[in-house]
């Protein structure tokens, strides 16, 4: 995998001659992310003095080879960086630059991280609004998890295919948490989920996590966190009663009425329950 590190080069600018003392500086390199569809190009520069670092984080889009966009970008903390494709470690020096809504204008993914062991990534999308002449961003947060930019219905226009990322800590530690299926899509600019028009896939994804529970529990764990997750699915798929069913068969813990209880909770305060 390519790093996004950028490096600093030292350079001697001049001798204080009177004084036989050498002066020097350092300058940093900036680092370039950049991407383009058709006559629309963008890039994202940004600076890293030392490690773990980022400053003057920077977005340009030009079109038609004019720039309508040149801004620094504000940061959550020196730590946030932009990181290219989110999920493609083939291209993480490529900036996506693609129509997702079908206006045969391409958008502009912006992708972040804003740094620690597994949290947070969130995008900028910026679209091109033709009357005002400029472009408009919004800000999906995705949380520990991220995204796949996926054709899912085979239209012609992409997906994001990402996880409900709510359900991190919900119910145990992070490594043992599990996220029920969200896909969404981006229109006109907004971010609609649509996820349950593909029950194929919620129904593939709550297998999985059924399979993760049994091998979880198997190993010890108490498989709250996949569980949790695997009912969230099968409310998407309209089997609320039959996933209650198989979860109170499978866990016998002795906090399993307190368990219950704040999960019916929690999946009606995440919209999975009325």
């Amino acid at each position: 995998m390519k790093s996004i590190r950028s490096f600093i080069t030292q350079s001697l600018i001049g001798l204080a001659i009177l004084s036989g003392t050498a002066i020097s500086t350092t300058s940093v390199r900036a680092e370039v992310i950049a991407g383009q569809s058709g006559n629309v190009r963008a890039e994202i520069s940004y600076e890293q003095p030392q490690e773990y670092q980022y400053k003057n984080v920077q977005i340009k889009i030009v079109r038609e080879g004019k720039t309508v966009l040149d801004q620094k970008l504000p940061q959550d903390s020196e730590y946030d960086r932009p990181i290219g494709a989110l999920l493609d470690e083939n291209d993480r020096d490529k900036l996506p630059v693609l129509d997702v809504d079908g206006d045969k204008e391409p958008e502009v993914i912006a992708d972040f991280f804003t740094g620690g062991a597994h949290c947070c990534t969130y995008s900028l999308i910026y679209r091109y609004d033709a009357k005002a002449k400029q472009y408009k961003k919004i800000r999906h947060e995705w949380g520990n998890g991220g995204y796949r930019l996926i054709d899912l219905d085979k239209d012609g226009l992409p997906e994001f295919e990402s996880r409900d990322d709510r359900f991190a800590y919900a119910f145990t530690a992070y490594a043992a948490s599990g996220y029920p299926l969200q896909i969404w899509q981006y229109r006109q600019g907004k971010m609609i989920d649509v996820t349950r028009r593909y029950p194929k896939l919620i129904y593939n994804h709550a297998f999985e996590l059924w399979q993760t529970f049994l091998s979880a529990r198997k190993e010890g764990d108490n498989g709250k966190g996949f569980l949790a997750a695997y009912l969230a699915d099968k409310y998407m798929l309209g089997q609320g009663q039959d996933g209650w069913q198989k979860v109170k068969q499978a866990y016998k813990g002795r906090d399993r009425t307190r368990y219950f209880a704040d999960l019916r909770k929690f999946l009606r305060e995440t919209g999975y329950m009325k």
